[in-house]
């Protein structure tokens, strides 16, 4: 992914959400509807995952220490994860909270016409955030679908900016119809309805998002893709016969760890396979460029070697 794309989307949504959430505790103070508090929450707790994406970003890109030497491009996996967290703890217990607050002890919603305004900007401004952020994903998604892009993508802003995005239109269309059916009805306990219904929103989108972020948090591989691209490049040239075995592990979403035991003529000198090394490891960083730190092991073909799952 794009660094610049998902920088862009991070501020349009930011921008989005600070205005959104001004205009939100207005509503809310004129209004006192529940489900105007808990947008108003949700799109506070938004301002600061956008924040913290971008803290992630710009910490990510300092330079490898003795102590960190492969660098700190793990970190932007990190922050995702802490915005999960955010996202379940800020926004989605606190709806559920106070959407059982509000059924218990209901209250008709005051200046319904403030709600709706307030409601309709914000889900105007959604919208273009949203678009925003469908679009630059696309930059990178190519043929995947959208559950393959979230599920699949090694950098984490855009899915992380794209079910946010999608979590606040989705959390508006619910506070319009708890507000509104509290409005006909006369019963406050729909508005109630529409806070829980935001809760239940956000915990999910967290629950996906804690999901996929530790997996990445853990240590991913490269796809099945790039690690045929990157057995190909080994073997392109005449110094590596066969990869016994292959092992990537994702540094950072632009940086990938190659770790290989490859196969070499038994009457190769020292010298020779030296070279071959050199050339396979040229071939490989210029066939998949983010394949940054690459560690080859010479070795000698045995089919016990290479059925072996852990072989050294």
């Amino acid at each position: 992914m794009s660094a610049g794309g998902g920088t862009k989307a991070i501020i349009a949504a930011l921008v989005a959400n600070l205005s959104i959430a001004a205009a939100k505790f207005v509503a809310f103070v004129i209004t006192a509807s529940s489900s105007m508090l808990a947008e108003s929450i949700h799109s506070v707790a938004d301002s600061g995952n956008q924040i913290l994406l971008l803290v992630g970003g710009k910490r990510a890109e300092r330079a490898r220490t003795p102590q960190h030497p492969f660098g700190y491009g793990r970190e932007r996996y990190f922050y995702a994860f802490v915005v999960a967290v955010v996202l379940f703890t800020v926004g989605a217990l606190f709806s559920l909270y106070e959407g059982w607050h509000k059924w218990s002890d209901p209250h008709p919603v005051e200046t319904p016409i403030v709600a709706f305004g307030v409601l309709i900007f914000a889900i105007i401004a959604e919208t273009f955030s949203f678009r925003t952020a469908i679009r630059e994903a696309n930059h990178v998604r190519g043929k995947q679908s959208w559950v393959q892009f979230i599920r699949r993508s090694k950098s984490p802003e855009l899915p992380v900016i794209v079910l946010e995005d999608l979590g606040a239109l989705l959390g508006l269309i619910f506070a319009l119809f708890g507000v509104t059916m509290a409005v006909v009805t006369g019963d406050g306990r729909w508005d109630a309805v529409g806070t829980m219904m935001i809760g239940v929103l956000l915990a999910a989108i967290a629950v996906v998002l804690a999901v996929e972020t530790k997996s990445l948090l853990i240590g991913e591989s490269a796809g099945p893709e790039m690690e045929a691209e990157i057995v190909k490049a080994l073997t392109a040239g005449p110094e590596v016969p066969k990869v016994i075995h292959l092992r990537t592990l994702h540094l950072g979403p632009e940086e990938l760890l190659v770790a290989a035991k490859i196969a070499i003529d038994h009457d190769d000198t020292a010298s020779e396979v030296a070279r071959g090394i050199d050339a396979a490891e040229q071939r490989v960083r210029t066939a998949v460029p983010m394949a940054r730190v690459i560690y080859l092991e010479p070795d000698l073909y045995q089919d016990e070697k290479a059925k072996a799952p852990s072989a050294g």
